[in-house]
Order: C-alpha cells, then structure tokens, then sequence
C-alpha cells in the first residue's frame, strides 16, 4: 500500500470541480473529502474555530475493514469546502501489543478533557477493552496514556462478565467523562446492548459501572431484566420496546443539545444511523427514529419508502452544530466492497419538540444548499445508484455497479462509476438549474444504448443520450430543457454491455 500524499498536495485538484466554470464559488460534495481517501466512522467535533473529523481509515482495495492509521481532517466552520489533511495523528503500531501491525484500529472518538487536553478512545479489533491516547491539541500527535480500568485496576472488559468494548463514543463535562461502547450482531444472545460508563477526571477510571441503556435485537421485548453472567446494570427496559426493528447493533455517538443527550448507533439493519434521547446520560433513553439511511429507506418523497437507490453495509457517524448548523456525518460503501468507505454528511434540523426527521442522501451534503446547475460534476459524487430492474439493499458485489478508482490506495486517481448496465440509475442531488440547454456525459467502454435523463425517477425523460462503445473517454452532448429551479438529475442507462461513467455536464 502506498501511504497517501498530503491532503494540501491532492487539493489542488480536487477543488477543480466543477470544471469549465470560471470565478465560480468552490462547492461541497459528497463525499466531502477527496475521491482518493477512505475515511469512515466519522466523529465530528467542533474545536475553537475548525471542525475536525475522527475516523477509522480504509483502503481502497482493502481487504478488511480500518487497515490504515489515524488520519485527522479539518476545516474551517465557515467554509466546509475547505478541507486541510491533518496528516497521520496516530499509528497502529504504537502499542506494544501490536508492533507488528497485525491489528487493525477500529471507530475512535475525540474528546477534551478537564485539563484541557485532547483524549482519543480506541479498540483494537482483535481485543475487548478501550485503549486511550493524549494530546495538546486537536489534530497533533497523540501519544499513548492508557486503558479504561476499574479502580482495582482490571481493564473493562477483561473483566469475568464483562461484554466485550467497541466504538467508543464519548463526552466531557466538569470532571467525568460519559463513555458509550458496545457491539450486538445479530442473534448474539451473550451481547446485551449498547452501555454507557463514566469515568473520573484521569480520563481512564470507573466511577460509575456500566449501564446498558439500549437494547440488542435479542432483547428489544423482554419484560425484565435478562439473566447472564454480565453484571451491568440493566436501564429503562420498559423503553426497549420501543427500539423493535432498529435496536442496537455498534457505533455509539453521544452529542448533547440544551438540556438532552443525543444517542445515536447503528441499527440491527446496519444501513441507517438511530437516535435516541433522554435527560440523563446513563439512563432513561427512548428511540426516536432513523436520522439517516445510506441507502435511502424509509424515504418516500421520491419513490417507495422501502425502495434502496445505493448499495449499502454498514454505517456510522455522529453529528455536530458547526457555524450554526446541525450535520451528520456518515458513511457511504465503494469498490464493490465493505472495505472502502467514504465519510459523507447531510445538513439535519432539531425540531422544536428535539426530534430529528429523518434526512435523504444527496451529492451537495456539506453545501448548505444545491449545486450549482452548470459546469462539469465527477460521477462519483452520484448518491443514488442502483439497478432499476432489481434494486438491493446491500452490496453484491463487483459484478453491481460502483463507484471506484485507478491506480492504488493513496494515488491521485479521482474516482468514477464502473459496470454501468442495462437498468443502471445514477442519481445526482440537487442542482439549483438557471436556463439549464445542454446535457452531456463522459464514458468509455464496450457498451450500445440508451440513457433517459430525467429530472425525477418517476417523469418522464428531458433527454436521451444514445451511446456506442468507446476505447477511451468519450464526451457525447445533447440539447435539453430543464426547467428552472432545485432538481435532481438522473439517468438510467438501457442497453447492453456495461462500461464506466466519468463524470456529467
């Protein structure tokens, strides 16, 4: 694997886009770090006045989930365009358990401590207890400072009932830090649910033991306390009922709002990131809902509710008022695989009442607004991508279309979407169109047919762009009439052969 140039290197030509339009604001896509790096998980958080994103670091090509290091992106709160690599902030090696590299670093969370530094909480895949690092400031190197232990020393999680640690989520005020971990696969009877532990102002010892506060689907219907060798205290089960179809599979979040704690995981269906709220941190929470799906169920504003229009897995994210605004940040899945994914967000709004509806996946993400309805977009900012004749919630596999890239993990290659087929539908959200007269798309492969492209799934085509096979990339243009306003641009390919896609026009 080759290790990835610094971000400021590969700006210089990410930000390109769109192309062909001059002294034109520079925009946000989704995904809102380059085509190139593969960082999922993501932890947002708001240090002075940049936000930075922690996450886990795929590989493109990987074969196995969080192969890299700790990689730190930021960017200024006013402008989420303007993304600087922060470079590695910690190494998987560093512990003395795994010098030799042999084990990966899964989801972490960030969070200050009372003195003012900066505490990043870990698991390695291969153990159960949570491991911490320290550092003076956000994005610096972080240096090793220990593991979560009771005060007899015992790690948590070694100890004999212990459930196993995972996706640390975490939050700080005053002098106790609130700690959010659990893993709850499907059917697995000896995993409970989701806890939460507080810890003392050392940033490492319990003072308060933990609590399962959410249940696994093995136990969203129980009318007392389950009985197993863990000795966690079992919260609010009369509330688990209430998590039926959306209970607790990993990736704990906590956020905070006024006078409510936010707790958002990934569901048993692992494609769509819950949330559920209470006013105490360790205690008391009730599901409220799905705030995002990356594959967009449940969403009927523009087909059916249960329809999936992307190839989804697994998912994982938390959320963060940035500059006066709420977004989530998420994950969406490339290459065919589950191991290369790519950070993703969608601009969220607290009701009055503090529910949370739940948020379509779109290309703009981060833009505070539509696209821009002009200029050259890359194809792999498509959000919706699937095949009409036999749409599938998660990913088949190489042989599905999919958003990929040349070269190796770290190479400059800006990604495109391949095996383009019959039924293909590429979906691209949303564009703000002003005497919108032309369409054209760039591919290349061996390839004879047809793309519609429409202004929604359901209308009625605005074109048709005929294709033929193409040795190498390939522009073809056709005159168009989208109407004024915020659309959203499709096209659905019918024909035979299958070949890539590019980017639009």
């Amino acid at each position: 694997m080759q290790v990835s140039k610094t971000f400021n290197q590969k700006f210089t030509i990410f930000k390109r886009f769109p192309l062909g339009v001059k002294k034109m604001k520079r925009q946000a896509f989704n995904p809102y770090l380059p085509s190139w790096e593969y960082i999922p998980d993501g932890e947002p958080h708001v240090f002075g006045d940049r936000v930075y994103v922690y996450g886990s670091h795929d590989y493109f090509n990987g074969n196995v989930f969080c192969l890299g290091d700790y990689v730190c992106y930021s960017a200024p709160v006013t402008d989420l365009t303007d993304w600087k690599y922060e470079g590695v902030i910690y190494e998987k090696t560093t512990e003395e358990m795994t010098k030799d590299g042999h084990m990966c670093l899964y989801a972490p969370d960030v969070t200050q401590g009372p003195d003012g530094r900066y505490y990043l909480y870990y698991v390695y895949d291969k153990v159960g207890f949570v491991s911490v690092a320290v550092c003076d400031t956000p994005a610096g190197k972080y240096e090793f400072y220990g593991h979560v232990h009771y005060k007899d020393g015992t790690l948590l999680g070694n100890r004999k009932g212990d459930m196993p640690q995972f996706d640390p989520g975490v939050i700080t005020e005053g002098d106790k830090t609130y700690m959010y971990t659990g893993f709850c696969g499907n059917h697995m009877k000896d995993r409970i649910g989701a806890m939460a532990t507080v810890l003392d102002k050392d940033m490492l010892t319990i003072i308060e033991e933990p609590v399962i506060i959410a249940p696994g689907d093995c136990y969203s219907e129980v009318s007392e306390p389950v009985k197993t060798e863990c000795p966690y205290k079992q919260d609010s089960i009369e509330n688990w009922k209430g998590y039926k179809n959306h209970e607790f599979f990993e990736a704990p979040s906590i956020r905070k709002i006024g006078d409510t704690y936010y707790f958002v995981f990934s569901s048993a269906v692992m494609h769509e990131l819950c949330y559920a709220t209470s006013k105490n941190p360790t205690s008391g929470f009730e599901y409220k809902g799905v705030i995002v799906s990356n594959v967009d169920l449940h969403i009927d504003s523009y087909k059916p509710a249960d329809m999936p229009t992307a190839y989804g897995a697994n998912n994982h994210g938390g959320f963060e008022v940035i500059n006066g605004e709420y977004y989530m940040f998420y994950h969406r899945h490339t290459n065919g695989t589950w191991y290369s994914r790519q950070g993703c967000a969608e601009k969220i709004k607290i009701n009055p009442d503090g529910t949370i509806d739940q948020v379509e996946i779109t290309s703009c993400g981060l833009n505070n607004g539509p696209l821009v309805g002009k200029g050259e977009y890359p194809a792999y900012i498509a959000c919706n991508l699937f095949l009409a004749k036999n749409p599938v919630m998660y990913i088949k596999g190489k042989t599905e279309p999919l958003i990929t890239q040349e070269g190796r993990d770290g190479d400059q290659e800006l990604g495109f979407i391949d095996n383009v087929q019959d039924s293909t539908t590429i979906g691209f959200k949303y564009f703000d169109f002003k005497d919108a007269k032309s369409v054209g798309i760039t591919i290349r492969g061996y390839c004879h047919g047809t793309y519609e492209v429409k202004t929604s799934l359901e209308g009625e085509p605005v074109g048709k762009i005929e294709i033929e096979s193409q040795n190498i990339w390939h522009k073809y243009t056709i005159d168009v009439k989208i109407p004024d306003g915020v659309h959203p641009l499709y096209f659905v390919f019918t024909g035979s052969g299958n070949h890539q896609l590019k980017c639009i026009e």
